[in-house]
Order: structure tokens, then sequence, then C-alpha cells
């Protein structure tokens, strides 16, 4: 009955912390807010940002989300690949538009976005109008045709599915790219073994992949980490590896960035 009791006690002083913080980042953003009217596409509500990013701090929404599209233009030039000479690029998990809303002024790509939340879905069509956004289902396809993009990027995302949806997901974005297209994906990586139980970072050790919470796949409560030699000889065996930069995802801390390309047939 103790342990009952106490158990009981940490969730509520847990919960208690978690809408503290919620209230504090909503206060802290309010000026933000108001300076930020007329300076760009909208700013979501703060339930969708929690949604998205874990917090509702707006001055990391938007810097996280500008620091992700720079790291992403910056990784490209690295290898050669101007983002201006692109034809479509898709954000896969597109969220609330954090990363999306950086390329309102990009020459050259046409933007395309998708999501399983039709009510972050709903919102983007309302306020990015220089995005064509899609809804898609966590474990359906695309709905796009065949070869369709030159570039799919996916922040965050292969890093809250399990291991079947890994594959689902690598296939139907490998359908959708066009031959010699580039995928770009940010996953867990070495940086984060310490949070894993002993036996899990064995696991990641041995080159195996490491599901936590796979009941809740496709929200944060699902965590998904990568090692190195599973990426490379396992979930992207058919695609060519042209660039892995350790803890290079800025804007999304700390996580690992593999740049694939798609086979020239």
């Amino acid at each position: 009955m103790r342990n009952d009791r106490s158990g009981v006690v940490t969730r509520a002083v847990n919960r208690v912390k978690h809408w503290s913080v919620r209230a504090r980042d909503r206060v802290r953003s309010l000026p933000v807010r108001a300076s930020h009217r007329g300076q760009g596409p909208p700013l979501p509500p703060a339930r969708l940002m929690h949604l998205v990013a874990a917090s509702e701090d707006v001055s990391w929404f938007l810097d996280g989300g500008k620091q992700a599209a720079a790291s992403l233009r910056t990784i490209l030039a690295k290898n050669n690949v101007a983002i201006e000479s692109l034809g479509a690029i898709l954000d896969f998990g597109c969220g609330a538009g954090r990363v999306l809303r950086h390329w309102e002024k990009l020459q050259g790509p046409t933007l395309h976005g998708t999501d399983y939340n039709p009510t972050l879905i709903g919102w983007c069509q309302k306020n990015l109008p220089f995005v064509q956004f899609q809804l898609n289902e966590l474990g359906g396809g695309l709905g796009y045709q065949d070869e369709s993009f030159d570039l799919i990027y996916a922040l965050s995302v292969f890093t809250h599915l399990d291991e079947p949806l890994q594959f689902f997901w690598i296939r139907e974005l490998s359908r959708i790219l066009r031959p010699g297209g580039y995928l770009f994906i940010t996953t867990h990586g070495e940086h984060y073994l310490p949070q894993l139980a002993a036996d899990e970072q064995e696991r990641f050790r041995r080159g195996e992949i490491v599901v936590v919470g796979s009941r809740r796949e496709g929200s944060n409560d699902c965590a998904t980490f990568h090692p190195e030699a599973y990426m490379r000889s396992t979930l992207a065996a058919d695609l060519e590896v042209v660039d892995f930069v350790p803890e290079g995802a800025l804007g999304n801390p700390r996580q690992d960035v593999f740049l694939l390309r798609k086979p020239r047939v």
C-alpha cells in the first residue's frame, strides 16, 4: 500500500512539474509572439507546438526550425548539392511546419509536406500557402506518384517508429524518390546510449536497433535508437550512404544525420 501511494504521489508531482514548465514557456513566449506578428508565416498555437516539439517555447520553435533548415542546406552543399537546383522537396512528418516555414523565400523547388496528424495538416494548409500538403496514415502509403521528389527529409521521424514501420517507410520514401535523389534522415545515435538500460546498450553496441515504447509508435513516447552499422547494412541497405554526420542535426539536438541517395538505374 505504501508503494502504491508513493507511485501516485510521484506521478502527481511529475504532472505538476510538466504543466509548470508548459505554463512558464507559454508566458515567456508572449512577447516573442507579439513581436513576430507580420514578420513571416503565422505561429501555430501553443498546443500544436508542444505536440510536435514537446515545448511551447516560441523562441526554440523558431530557432530550432531555422537551424534544422540551415544544417540541411549545409550538409547538401558539402556534398555538392545546391538546394535551389532541386525540382521538388518533401518534408516527411512536417508537423506544424517548423522547418518548412523557413523555405518560404526559397527559389526553385516546389515544396511539399505530409503528416499523419490531421490537425497539424489542417493548420499548415491554412497558414503556409507556399507549400502543398497531404495527409498520410501512420502505416499507409503516400499519395504521390513514383519518382516524384529530388529530396525528401525526415527530421526526428524514424526516431519514433518501431522496426516494421521503419522498413515500410524506407521502401515507400524510396518509391517516390527519383533515381539519384536524396533522402535526409536524422536518428538517435551513440550520444543517447546513457538513456538506455544496460541490456539495450549492449544490443545497440552489437549493431541492433533498439525501440523503447513501441506501442506508441509515431509519438514522442516511442523512442528508437539506430547504430550506424544498422543503418548502413540493414535499413538503408538499398541506398547509397553519401554522408554520415554524428550529432549533425542542428535543430534536432544531438541526433545523427544520414544523407542517402537512391541509385540510378
